[in-house]
């Protein structure tokens, strides 16, 4: 991940009715395809009685070709799980999942009927869904005398980083997660509280 991005905070619920069949949207943070595929074995027992559970997600930032998949679960191929999908791609927010859950209403869509009914059911829900940023990280080292470690934790809190992992050993070591776009601001403090001694290494 070297680029900051959206990701979804928030669930939403969100139903459509295209001539008598209800489809109600569903979106979830999610960050893994077990996840998704949790959901719609909650939403199965939650609509026992509905016909299809289609879903499609996306696991990284939403122009991320790597990290999606999608379900038609038994509607003709390419008519719910891949429009879907599309929509999210489009919607700018990723680490997010959607699932619709269709109720048939009697009425045939036909192919061109099914994929418009199920983007729009993600494209009406999509706007309740809120997000917020995800900073890109990179792991650093870090090795600092015992007398300089308030002074180091103050600079990685200034410059919103992470200390991942510590060891006290002869020097201290930190294992740091530091913005990406902080880097050079982080080595800058370093350097002027250190005479130039403490260097981040990767």
């Amino acid at each position: 991940m070297t680029k900051s991005y959206q990701i979804a905070i928030n669930q939403v619920e969100h139903t459509t009715l295209v001539n008598r069949s209800r489809f109600i949207c569903y979106l979830y943070p999610c960050t893994s395809s077990e996840e998704a595929k949790e959901y719609v074995k909650q939403l199965q027992t939650l609509h026992g009685q509905a016909s299809h559970y289609c879903y499609a997600f996306l696991t990284n930032a939403s122009n991320n070709s790597l990290g999606y998949g999608y379900s038609d679960d038994g509607e003709p191929s390419g008519t719910a799980g891949k429009p879907m999908l599309a929509v999210l791609q489009g919607g700018g927010i990723g680490e997010v999942c959607a699932i619709v859950v269709r109720y048939f209403g009697g009425t045939k869509l036909g192919t061109g009927g099914l994929q418009r009914a199920y983007a729009d059911s993600v494209r009406q829900a999509l706007p309740f869904l809120r997000s917020k940023t995800k900073i890109a990280m990179a792991m650093r080292t870090l090795a600092c005398q015992y007398s300089q470690v308030d002074d180091v934790l103050h600079i990685i809190k200034q410059v919103e980083g992470q200390v991942v992992n510590h060891s006290y050993l002869q020097q201290v070591g930190f294992t740091l997660a530091i913005p990406i776009a902080n880097l050079a601001l982080t080595q800058e403090k370093l350097n002027t509280l250190s005479a130039g001694s403490l260097v981040l290494t990767s």
